[in-house]
């Protein structure tokens, strides 16, 4: 019952933020863009859902597009991590031996590494901006998918189908791609979706920083930054923002731990 609880808020949280996000692409309540100084502060209303900010501009709209950059942002650097990731780990899998271990030592050094580190370097070599904050937390999923693959497709290496295969001389690259990536995908999903909601904390926390998104492109991130010296004016600027930010790795959280539960019920039996 917790599990298809967990897993219905989740999937209701992360619907809802994807239809906000493909929503702004094509329309908000008011320009985001555009600066209002006689609208600041506004109070909420009917013109206004949630109020204007310190510049006039209109809230939702605020949340809305910055919405569209938390899911892109989580996509894409889940997305090449992952990619880069569950190759890695199927290679090490595959060969064994000094492969194995020479990936798994350099994915050892990749947990070593923070991304906000990684972060302030690219920031300091290229200048801050939301594509080397994806570039950073792409980085850290890199070891992350590399020992959930390799794990998991150590177990698949077992399997007598594959065995049999083996036996039959099939390389060890088809084997890979015909049995074992099949028969991992699900846990690399579960494993995908857990990551979003890390990634988008994490661009919260770099935008906050201002080695994220930049102006005039909007981040819950930034706002939460640009509201913290205006706590005691207007504190729901920085309330709105912050609950966006716990909604969506709420949402991931959960659905990815629904998921799990589903893919692998002896976690689901182990919790009752």
């Amino acid at each position: 019952m917790t599990r298809a609880i967990n897993l219905r808020i989740g999937a209701v949280l992360v619907v809802a933020l994807t239809a906000a996000a493909l929503l702004s692409l094509v329309w908000t309540p008011y320009d985001y863009t555009v600066l209002s100084v006689t609208q600041k502060f506004r109070p909420p209303s009917a013109d206004h859902w949630l109020g204007t900010d310190q510049l006039g501009r209109d809230v939702v709209s605020l949340l809305m597009a910055a919405s569209v950059n938390s899911l892109a942002v989580a996509f894409i650097s889940v997305g090449i991590g992952g990619s880069i990731g569950t190759a890695l780990g199927l290679t090490a899998s595959a060969f064994g031996g000094w492969v194995e271990s020479a990936i798994m030592r350099i994915a050892d050094l990749g947990f070593a590494f923070p991304a906000l580190l990684f972060a302030i370097m690219l920031a300091a070599a290229f200048g801050p901006s939301l594509s080397n904050a994806i570039l950073a937390i792409a980085f850290i999923n890199v070891p992350i998918f590399t020992r959930v693959a390799r794990g998991a497709a150590n177990q698949i290496w077992t399997r007598d189908y594959v065995l049999a295969g083996r036996a039959a001389g099939a390389s060890q690259f088809s084997l890979t791609i015909d049995h074992v990536l099949p028969n991992i995908s699900a846990t690399l999903i579960v494993q995908a979706t857990i990551e979003f909601a890390v990634a988008i904390l994490a661009e919260a926390a770099l935008s906050y920083l201002g080695l994220g998104a930049q102006p005039p492109m909007p981040s819950w991130g930034r706002m939460l930054n640009e509201a913290q010296t205006l706590m005691y004016l207007a504190p729901q600027l920085a309330i709105y923002p912050g609950l966006c930010i716990i909604a969506a790795v709420l949402g991931f959280g959960l659905l990815g731990d629904g998921l799990r539960d589903i893919s692998d019920p002896r976690l689901a039996r182990a919790r009752t």
